[in-house]
């Protein structure tokens, strides 16, 4: 099989409308990781994509006829935005199914670049699945944006551009992942011209189809996907694409989201240029590489596979960079109500630069204060949690807590002393216009809502906290009405979090 797409990517068609792009020193990342790192700047082709590649080659073989009924794809964006230019450039007809929770900034790019939009579901899955029924109806050719050996050869031209650019010695490349056309093509590539290179995978935690594919042996489908890297939000790796992973990748290795807004302020740093969230994947495996491993003198090659990022969603990222690269702790620290108790906590936390403090008066005996502080790394976070117990200051670390990094944080002080059988469950669901308003019509009024936070966080997902008086023997009827109504959730009322800060009890720590 390597040959077979050897011959297929040095045949690849792409650079009619792509562009080689350069292979740049990451001058930060570098010092930082003590490793020669680069970026492959894909975030520089004509659709701030690498995705044209593939979807250009794949047109560029369609005969007269098929060319005359037109082409048709699903996608989150960047596979959009690619068939919509090659298609203008071969002069073809294209529409474009994308699901509901697509950046706007995509949407408008397709219409920009001459191809037809066409909004369905919530998902990659659900577009694809519309695009298909379009197929039989309308007869149009479906390019689709990862399982297919042409697209597939596409991308692989990457490969080939990385090798001759870096004729040194190479230790990895990292490559993001979705459905797997990306590292299905470098790593066949790579490991038939220079073996030796470890190709290495990156996927989000919460979007890992390939990596859960490896681990079975066999395609999985996932139950759901997150969709903050949702240029790789796939919920199934492709049949093809598999089957190279299986033969040709290292490893697949996972990041967190919080890691993942680290990366895009890494790249930010390097190139003054804002990576989305499946474009700075790469480097957040790197990072994560390095870490494992240790430094290394031979180069680590991260592709930057696309800057479609939406400019709302940078607020989320700015947010979160800091936690993500271990540089805020979350604390929630009891103090005691007294004169003088404040000024000694403030002296322990010496000169860090605080980045949030809440309080609020809770009663005459000790209070809760919700701090955010900058610190150097993970061995300082746990340092600084040993000197506030040893000074009497009970800590709890919300670092990684989420509902305490979604909600908590901006909504400190709020205990109910006496509310009764009061459930605390966070939710998701697409944001879209009229979304909240269908979530909270589907909930009905058999029960009464006791606490409910919701913030946009420029995210295509929306994030709720909700509290919520259920009898405790009433308990499954209500989570079989939260199944019927499709939305994730997650049962919180035993996180320490709302404990602390708002539940209908104080916690003792």
């Amino acid at each position: 099989m390597p040959k077979h797409y050897i011959e297929r990517i040095l045949r690849a068609r792409v650079y009619d409308v792509a562009k080689e792009t350069p292979l740049d020193p990451a001058r930060q990342l570098t010092e930082k990781l003590a490793s020669p790192v680069y970026l492959k700047r894909e975030d520089l082709q004509p659709v701030f994509s690498f995705k044209l590649r593939g979807a250009f080659n794949r047109m560029a073989q369609l005969d007269a006829e098929a060319r005359e009924r037109g082409v048709i794809a699903a996608s989150a964006g960047n596979h959009a935005q690619g068939v919509a230019l090659a298609a203008r450039h071969l002069g073809i007809k294209a529409t474009i199914v994308m699901p509901r929770t697509t950046p706007p900034i995509k949407v408008k790019a397709v219409r920009r670049l001459g191809g037809k939009p066409v909004l369905q579901g919530d998902s990659f899955d659900e577009a694809y699945v519309h695009a298909l029924e379009l197929v039989k109806e309308q007869g149009q050719t479906l390019i689709h944006p990862f399982d297919d050996p042409d697209v597939i050869a596409g991308q692989g031209t990457i490969a080939v551009e990385i090798l001759k650019q870096h004729p040194d010695p190479i230790e990895a490349v990292f490559v993001p992942v979705g459905g797997g056309g990306l590292i299905g093509g470098i790593a066949a590539y790579i490991k038939y011209v220079r073996p030796e290179i470890k190709v290495i995978g990156v996927e989000p935690e919460d979007a890992a189809s390939m990596h859960a594919a490896l681990q079975a042996g066999r395609r999985v489908v996932l139950k759901q996907v997150g969709l903050f890297a949702d240029g790789v939000a796939v919920r199934q790796a492709g049949k093809e694409t598999f089957k190279l992973a299986r033969d040709y990748v290292d490893e697949i290795i996972l990041v967190s989201a919080d890691e993942i807004c680290a990366a895009i302020k890494d790249v930010f740093e390097d190139t003054r240029t804002v990576a989305e969230p499946a474009g700075a994947l790469s480097v957040a495996g790197l990072k994560k590489y390095v870490a494992r491993e240790g430094a290394c003198d031979k180069g680590l090659i991260a592709i930057e596979s696309g800057a479609n990022i939406n400019f709302d969603r940078l607020r989320h990222v700015a947010e979160r960079a800091e936690l993500g690269e271990g540089r805020e702790a979350l604390l929630a620290v009891e103090i005691p109500e007294q004169p003088g108790s404040f000024h000694r906590f403030c002296r322990i936390l010496g000169r860090r630069y605080i980045t949030e403090f809440n309080y609020r008066y809770a009663d005459s005996r000790n209070a809760q204060v919700f701090a955010g502080v900058e610190v150097g790394g993970d061995d300082e976070r746990l340092e600084l949690i040993g000197r506030l117990k040893e000074n009497g200051f009970p800590v709890t670390d919300m670092s990684h807590n989420e509902v305490a990094k979604l909600h908590i944080r901006y909504m400190v002080g709020g205990h109910a002393p006496g509310l009764e059988n009061e459930l605390l469950y966070r939710f998701e669901f697409p944001e879209r216009p009229g979304a909240l308003l269908k979530f909270l019509t589907g909930l009905g009024k058999r029960w009464n809502i006791s606490l409910f936070h919701y913030r946009n966080h420029g995210a295509a997902y929306g994030r709720v906290l909700m509290g919520i008086q259920v009898q405790r023997q009433e308990q499954a009827l209500f989570e079989q009405m939260l199944e019927r109504l499709g939305y994730p959730f997650w049962d919180e009322s035993e996180n320490p979090a709302y404990l602390l800060f708002a539940g209908t009890e104080e916690l003792e720590l």
